[in-house]
């Protein structure tokens, strides 16, 4: 009998002796609220209160102008090393998974190289990643570690998407969330194993995209004026353009699939997962995915939008966190993560998540670094 295709050699991705040891979460100080907010986009009290309920809005935490996401994910990577649960000898990659960089050039990873007080005999690699990103720099860290001088990897995770929508847009805004994220991984027992599944599909790229700005469409006097493109949406040409309808299909028929294939690919079920921790876009959408799955709310938190808004690559880290933090400092637990959004990318990682050295969430009203 032929063999499915999620489980030909190419499709699927295990990892042994690797784990993820600490992951710190930061947001910046700075709260709005959807409440203060829903005015501008001319809605009705009674519109606003329905978006509020069906989206799970609530507050976000938006970044000060001059703060860049290289700032929230160093102080992530500073807390670490300053309370002594990772060394800086100990480290001997950066990864710096964002689509909110410093510069165009050069790569942000060699500047936290520096700002962190590392060695020059430090990889540093930039990912340009999304909301699978945290997932997909993990995995990066698992290929890095196969290099015998490499002890740690720190995966630096960070967005700060809310520089790329106007606050008059009623569709992205209320939804968007800043923040960064220092994952430590690290060699462990050989007999734990990681099952991944991984999946791009750049004929979807246009659903989610920043059209202008770079050098396909440079930007230019065209590309920057707002404008409003339907009633309560103002957009430039260098901000993010989602089609909605496109990213709910993408997100309830392709991502199910690849949850269940990972899962057979484990050899797990719904029983055995004591937690999925998945991307974060609204809770709409998550309940139509645990509808879709056949997992139990209680089992995949959905309320991250409204405490911190999307984070986009910070997502997992911020749900981990802040739901299961304290548990995971104490004791291991069967998880599935699920990361899926810009590319069209979709990743689903099974591993066991814990004992971990830190697992907190911390507020940033630090100033940038010069």
């Amino acid at each position: 009998m032929a063999a499915e295709p999620w489980f030909d050699e190419y499709m699927k991705h295990t990892f042994h002796g690797k784990r993820l040891s600490a992951i710190v979460a930061v947001v910046p100080e700075q709260e709005k609220k959807f409440e203060d907010e829903f005015p501008r986009y001319k809605l009705s009290p009674r519109k606003a209160e329905r978006m509020k309920e069906m989206l799970g809005l609530g507050r976000h935490r938006i970044a000060p102008p001059e703060v860049c996401s290289s700032d929230l994910c160093c102080a992530a990577a500073l807390h670490l090393i300053d309370s002594g649960k990772l060394k800086r000898d100990d480290i001997g990659a950066i990864v710096f998974v964002t689509q909110t960089p410093d510069y165009f050039l050069p790569p942000t990873s060699n500047v936290l190289q520096s700002r962190l007080g590392l060695g020059t005999d430090v990889i540093c690699l930039d990912l340009n990643q999304g909301c699978a990103g945290a997932l997909i720099g993990i995995m990066q860290a698992f290929m890095l570690l196969e290099l015998p001088a490499v002890k740690k990897v720190l995966v630096l995770a960070g967005d700060t998407a809310s520089k790329q929508v106007s606050t008059w847009n009623r569709v992205s805004y209320p939804l968007v969330g800043d923040a960064g994220c220092a994952l430590v991984v690290e060699r462990a027992d050989p007999t734990e194993t990681i099952h991944m599944a991984l999946k791009m599909d750049g004929g979807r790229h246009e659903a989610l995209i920043v059209p202008a700005g770079a050098y396909r469409h440079p930007s230019s006097l065209d590309t920057l004026p707002e404008i409003e493109v339907e009633e309560g949406v103002m957009r430039s040409q260098e901000q993010i353009h989602m089609d909605g309808g496109s990213i709910f299909n993408f997100t309830i028929e392709d991502v199910p699939p690849q949850i269940a294939e990972t899962l057979a690919f484990s050899g797990d079920t719904h029983d055995t997962i004591e937690r999925f921790f998945f991307h974060q876009p609204n809770r709409f959408m998550l309940q139509q995915m645990a509808q879709k799955i056949g997992v139990a709310e209680s089992k995949m938190p959905n309320d991250i939008v409204g405490l911190y808004g999307n984070c986009s690559s910070v997502s997992i880290p911020l749900v981990i966190c802040h739901h299961d933090g304290k548990d995971l400092l104490a004791k291991k637990k069967r998880v599935c993560l699920s990361g899926f959004g810009v590319g069209l990318t979709w990743c689903t990682m099974v591993m066991n998540l814990g004992p971990l050295d830190a697992c907190e969430i911390i507020d940033y009203a630090g100033a940038p670094v010069k």
